[in-house]
């Protein structure tokens, strides 16, 4: 086996672990190996362990892949979407992480029916509040929820966030617990499901998954140390 499918196989093992330490069901939790920066043979190497989650966070890198690559793959979008570049993403990847503004919200809702589809995407938190970073203010998205869910052409699968840098795993707990109290009060407010959480990154994936997480982003502790570091990266 390649290393690349060991290290998957092992990222696994890893999150049915913490699954079993915090009594859920390992199935509830979606690994997005992160391959941007990496080569399209690194992610057939993670295909060789049955994998077919990946996650791009460039619409210039990821088009030549989803051209090139099986079509099984499902693509999710990490990086920071911009807004001239929606109406290329929208049709090309399965999930979009990271609508980050309610103006970038409608703009891509009305691409979507445009385009005559229905969009999954995550709501990006700014759960630090950090200047350097988008996302909705926490305690702002409570009541700007209800305007998000009236859009039609959108399906908001539920949250996500990237927490500010800590130097250990333990030390982002805490962003992980607020991100998922956030969801439970939205779900109390709206009378609604947002069943899945995207939190977690190759540090701290396991304390994530203790707190909740569904999707986890998880890039180089499979695929190895990058050639450079992407601003503001998702995974």
């Amino acid at each position: 086996m390649n290393p690349v499918a060991q290290s998957l196989l092992d990222i696994k093992s890893r999150i049915a672990a913490a699954c079993e330490r915090a009594g859920r069901d390992k199935e509830s939790v979606h690994l997005v190996a992160v391959s941007k920066t990496f080569p399209e043979v690194a992610i057939q190497d993670a295909m060789e362990s049955g994998h077919v989650v990946f996650g791009e966070s460039r619409l210039q890198e990821a088009e030549p892949k989803v051209a090139a690559l099986s079509s099984s793959i499902e693509w999710h979008f990490i990086g920071r979407v911009q807004r001239n570049k929606v109406r290329k993403i929208l049709p090309l990847v399965d999930v979009v992480h990271g609508i980050d503004s309610m103006k970038l919200a409608k703009y891509t809702d009305r691409v979507a029916e445009e385009l005559r589809m229905r969009a999954k995407v995550f709501i990006q938190v700014n759960i630090g509040r950090e200047e350097s970073k988008g996302g909705f203010e926490p305690d702002g998205l409570v009541d700007e929820m209800g305007e998000l869910l009236k859009l039609p052409s959108l399906e908001i699968l539920g949250l996500m966030c990237i927490p500010p840098a800590e130097p250990d795993a333990e030390s982002a707990r805490q962003w992980f617990q607020q991100l998922r109290e956030l969801k439970e009060r939205i779900e109390q407010q709206h009378d609604v499901s947002l069943p899945h959480l995207s939190m977690g990154m190759s540090g701290d994936y396991e304390v994530a998954v203790e707190e909740g997480a569904t999707y986890v982003r998880v890039g180089s502790a499979i695929f190895g140390n990058r050639s450079y570091r992407v601003e503001g990266e998702m995974g």
